[in-house]
């Protein structure tokens, strides 16, 4: 990732509108910003989300509240809490995730 000609910049999520995304059960509501080719997201799941695809993009994610599980598409297994994170490169390893309880996320890609 090369972060150039981005000016120094606060974000008050609470501002930045959010985008609803259904999932194969449950929603994931999106709070996006755009900085040349970095797309960084403040990310909530309902209890219940179960994503509608294996995701192939990749992803720094951060989660923040709740609890998010996330499955690779050869059968791994893995569940992040508050304070936890992941990474994963474009076109690495297919995954996606899931919440019971629901989650609030910070992603990176």
């Amino acid at each position: 990732m090369n972060m150039t000609d981005i000016p120094f910049g606060t974000t008050d999520w609470s501002s930045v509108d959010a985008t609803q995304h259904k999932g194969e059960s449950g929603f994931a509501y999106w709070r996006t910003r755009q900085f040349g080719s970095m797309r960084v997201r403040m990310i909530e799941y309902t209890p219940g989300y179960l994503a509608d695809h294996w995701c192939v993009k990749g992803h720094i994610l951060l989660c923040m509240e709740g609890e998010l599980h996330t499955e690779l598409e050869d059968g791994r297994k893995f569940t992040l809490r508050p304070g936890m994170s992941y990474q994963v490169g474009d076109g690495a390893e297919p995954h996606r995730s899931y919440t019971e309880v629901g989650a609030k996320l910070f992603v990176v890609d």
